[in-house]
């Protein structure tokens, strides 16, 4: 899984790209030319201190892996935004909201 790091690669995703969100999580996702997709993840520090953050980023990470054994469709950079709420999700409410949000962009099959 390759991840954004620069600025300049999110503020394009943020500018450029199209966006949907729930009371959860907020996706940006704009086409890429690679040959795969990138992926950011920003947390607040609205969210949690370091330790809350960091356990949610390493779940989102992990989520994101799993996702790629099941094939998805398209080139895209992706950010993930998190909400303040999500630290009230398990692992598998966690991962069930992305994959609602990933369905209704259309970055997945359904």
């Amino acid at each position: 899984m390759e991840t954004l790091k620069k600025k300049k690669d999110f503020d394009k995703v943020f500018n450029d790209g199209e966006s949907t969100a729930s009371r959860y999580f907020v996706l940006y996702w704009k086409p890429n030319t690679r040959e795969q997709n990138r992926y950011g993840f920003s947390i607040n520090k609205r969210v949690g201190k370091a330790v809350v953050r960091n356990k949610l980023r390493r779940r989102l990470k992990e989520i994101i892996r799993n996702r790629l054994n099941t094939g998805h469709l398209g080139n895209c950079d992706i950010v993930i935004i998190a909400r303040k709420p999500v630290i009230s999700l398990n692992f598998y409410e966690i991962q069930d909201e992305l994959n609602r949000l990933f369905k209704r962009t259309g970055l997945i099959e359904k």
